[in-house]
């Protein structure tokens, strides 16, 4: 089986920092409404201006990821399949903010002795990339990736680390 696979919040650990700085950032530098709005992207919850949504992303996105751990059973989740003889392949948008946030992730992945069988960075549309290299399964925390790869017939686990929108 061909199984896609996105990184942040699927295999990387990175979105309860992203909300935790999302608020500090909100009360600290923006009008301290909270949350007024539930969206999958988090800089689109809050009231925020362009550029504040631009500066959240500079001034949290690289740190965080760097602080990021690889999600607990992540790596023997992976070593299964892929002894089981899957192909995993990484599908992600990441690096769409700066290329040293896929340098990031390598090197964790490189650490954990986490290997895949073809990567994928920047991808904003998965659906492509998951119909070009023949994924049966996609797993992603996106619903609207979700629900994309379901309407084109490809199956889609739809993987929540944390609690988020609904």
């Amino acid at each position: 089986m061909n199984i896609g696979i996105d990184v942040d919040a699927v295999l990387l650990d990175w979105k309860k920092g992203l909300l935790a700085m999302a608020e500090i950032f909100d009360i600290d530098r923006c009008r301290g409404n909270g949350k007024i709005k539930n969206t999958y992207f988090i800089q689109e919850q809050y009231d925020w201006t362009e550029e504040e949504k631009e500066e959240f992303v500079k001034e949290y996105f690289l740190e965080l990821s760097k602080e990021a751990n690889i999600m607990l059973g992540a790596k023997e989740v992976i070593q299964k399949l892929k002894k089981m003889g899957h192909k995993l392949i990484i599908i992600s948008s990441r690096g769409t903010e700066t290329n040293e946030m896929i340098d990031i992730v390598i090197d964790k992945f490189k650490k954990e002795n986490i290997k895949f069988d073809k990567y994928f960075w920047k991808e904003i549309n998965k659906l492509k990339i998951c119909k070009e290299e023949n994924i049966d399964i996609m797993i992603d925390d996106s619903p609207s990736t979700c629900k994309k790869m379901a309407d084109n017939r490809i199956k889609a686990i739809y993987f929540r680390g944390i609690r988020g929108p609904k």
